[in-house]
């Protein structure tokens, strides 16, 4: 009997935060997440979940769950394991819409592994060769809330903190130097503009930041003007790494050839999943660029899957996955653990490994395709 996907179900994950999280790009209050269920005649089921941001990827939970019921229906009654037939069936329907896809994406990939038998990072062809560990983010605010916050972060073991910045030059130093004047230079310390800098901000912000103990810079200028990345990136004493620029292959090829950046950071709501973030990672090694996984807003059942693919090449060598413990509620069984110092571990579970507790789901707005 070949499998089939026979129903699709699409739930509205909303989970409040422990506080507001502020970048440049502005404030968050809540994950309005999504989450897709694919069930199969043969009884497999795959997760899959998505956190929109309008700001970055012009989606909102619920313009997902619009589009979700598009793609559930031209994707009910295929073979879930022609990933490659799926996620080309997506693309027709609609372009970018990347978030939504990538939920469907993750789900599919769950499916593939629970058939054949093997946690995700197998199927992916990954092994646990390697420690991850997490970073945790201090956002936006004044100098002094943001470097109490990053010393809570050091007492808590993250072995680095990311800094949310893009504001002015003045405003970003200062908030540079009460971080390091708290917390020390052991710690080695990572910059997010979010896009809030122009170009010459940039180069004279990254400059002045040169003595810190910068790691790299995440997205220092606009993602429309990445023409302009490489001059950043040559007058920059602080690595660049793409993120908001980079969401598929196609962009990470033009980066590539524009000598752009130092790093991708790959987000599965960015790529549209699995299936084309395993592409940049190609792009990545014939260009000898190193990786970065990160996240949006995602609870455990996402960063799961992102935990598994974070093992499928060894250029992936920093890890953003922090956004679960930003959550004040935690309706994830199974899946990935926070141990100590920021360690991050996953167990020998089939597939992805995690689920949605049912009565939490008995609370939220869902659809049922069938």
């Amino acid at each position: 009997m070949q499998l089939q996907i026979t129903s699709i179900e699409i739930y509205k994950l909303c989970i409040p935060l422990k506080q507001p999280f502020v970048i440049s790009l502005g404030a968050q209050y809540d994950a309005d997440n999504i989450l897709v269920i694919l069930r199969t005649n043969k009884g497999i089921s795959g997760y899959g979940e998505c956190s929109p941001y309008m700001s970055i990827n012009g989606e909102s939970m619920d313009t997902c769950f619009i589009v979700g019921q598009y793609l559930a229906a031209a994707l009910k009654g295929k073979n879930p394991l022609q990933i490659k037939d799926c996620v080309a069936t997506m693309d027709r329907i609609i372009t970018r819409n990347e978030s939504i896809k990538s939920a469907f994406d993750m789900a599919l990939y769950d499916i593939a592994a629970q058939e054949a038998g093997v946690p995700l990072y197998q199927f992916l062809g990954g092994s646990k060769n390697k420690i991850i560990s997490t970073d945790m983010t201090v956002g936006l605010g004044s100098a002094e809330k943001m470097a109490t916050e990053a010393l809570q972060y050091k007492n808590e073991g993250f072995p680095s903190i990311k800094v949310k910045l893009g504001t002015t030059t003045a405003e970003d130093v200062a908030r540079i130097k009460a971080i390091r004047d708290t917390i020390g230079y052991e710690l080695p310390l990572r910059i997010d503009a979010n896009q809030g800098w122009d170009v010459q901000t940039a180069i004279k912000t990254l400059q002045a930041l040169k003595d810190f103990g910068i790691e790299h810079c995440e997205e220092p200028i606009a993602r429309w003007n990445f023409m302009q990345l490489p001059e950043v990136r040559k007058n920059s004493p602080i690595k660049i790494m793409s993120d908001k620029s980079c969401f598929d292959e196609h962009d990470a090829e033009r980066l590539a050839k524009l000598n752009a950046c130092d790093y991708f950071n790959i987000k599965l709501g960015k790529s549209g999943g699995i299936y084309h973030a395993l592409q940049i990672i190609e792009v990545a090694k014939a260009n000898k660029i190193k990786l970065q996984v990160g996240c949006f807003m995602e609870s455990r059942l996402a960063i799961t899957a992102l935990v598994h693919f974070a093992y499928c090449s060894d250029l992936i060598v920093h890890y953003d996955l922090d956004t679960p413990l930003m959550l004040k509620e935690d309706p994830i069984v199974g899946g990935m653990q926070f141990k100590e110092n920021g360690l991050v571990e996953i167990d020998e579970a089939v597939g992805i490994g995690a689920t949605v507790d049912e009565g939490y789901l008995l609370k939220a707005e869902k659809v049922i395709i069938e």
